[in-house]
């Protein structure tokens, strides 16, 4: 496994370096120990009328501007309303458990969430923003424009950095485009509370492998050795770009995102 997925029968989360067993058909991925109570013969995944539970992120997003997912917003809401005042934000691990549950319930909502207020421990809400966004097909930094990203990351001068930066930026899917706006804007609060702790090198090194990924849904060990510290710079230096850059795709409908 080099990405941390769910195991189809126990739903417990296979992690980085284990062995797992993945049928060619339908798709399932399943721990080894697992392989008894494995449902036989596979069949097709049926279709439901809430959201997916793996897909693109325009598979989530809502039909109109900002194409921000709800599950993304409620999260972002619930952090912003309690969770600024909080040492190690999205650096400390939630309860697992509490986590997988959370975004299970979420993603069976489809579009009216239940309130995460009744979640007590903040970094379980944390936790499934970072489950959500680890669990797309493709990260938010699409397998296409991923060289773009590091290259442009890589450019010593600032000034050319941030040119090349907001051009790739700007060839994002739109539904990318703007998550990754309202995320920035979220991450700009949280590097600038002094209780949380998480200056911008922390929160690169904590959302790089999870926003920016890999150019491919497969890559090899070699790659993700290189790729791990470019895409901690790729999110640094997308920090550094101006706020008024980020609201320029969320700014004006920012008010229209938040969950009644």
């Amino acid at each position: 496994v080099i990405r941390p997925e769910p195991c189809g029968v126990c739903g417990s989360r296979i992690r980085f370096g284990k062995t797992a067993i993945k049928c060619c058909q339908c798709q399932l991925l399943l721990h080894t120990k697992c392989r008894e109570q494995c449902p036989s013969p596979c069949a097709p995944r049926p279709r439901h009328h809430t959201w997916p539970r793996e897909g693109v992120l325009a598979d989530f997003a809502p039909s109109t501007r900002p194409l921000v997912p709800l599950l993304v917003v409620q999260c972002v809401t619930e952090v912003e309303t309690r969770g600024l005042t909080e040492t190690g934000l999205y650096r400390v691990p939630g309860a697992e458990q509490l986590v997988r549950e959370w975004k299970r319930r979420l993603l069976r909502a489809g579009g009216a969430l239940p309130t995460l207020s009744s979640v007590t421990d903040i970094h379980v809400v944390c936790g499934v923003l970072k489950d959500f966004l680890r669990g797309l097909k493709e990260p938010l930094v699409t397998f296409s424009l991923h060289p773009a990203f590091l290259s442009a990351a890589d450019i010593l001068d600032d000034a050319a950095c941030d040119t090349a930066l907001r051009h790739v930026v700007s060839k994002l899917p739109p539904a990318n485009r703007d998550t990754l706006a309202f995320l920035m804007l979220h991450l700009l609060k949280v590097s600038r509370s002094p209780d949380c702790k998480m200056d911008v090198l922390n929160l690169s090194r904590v959302f790089g492998p999870t926003l920016v990924g890999h150019s491919s849904a497969n890559p090899t060990p070699l790659a993700i050795m290189e790729d791990t510290p470019r895409q901690c710079k790729v999110v640094a230096r997308l920090l550094s770009l101006p706020p008024d850059f980020w609201r320029g795709f969320v700014g004006t409908e920012q008010e229209n995102l938040v969950p009644m």
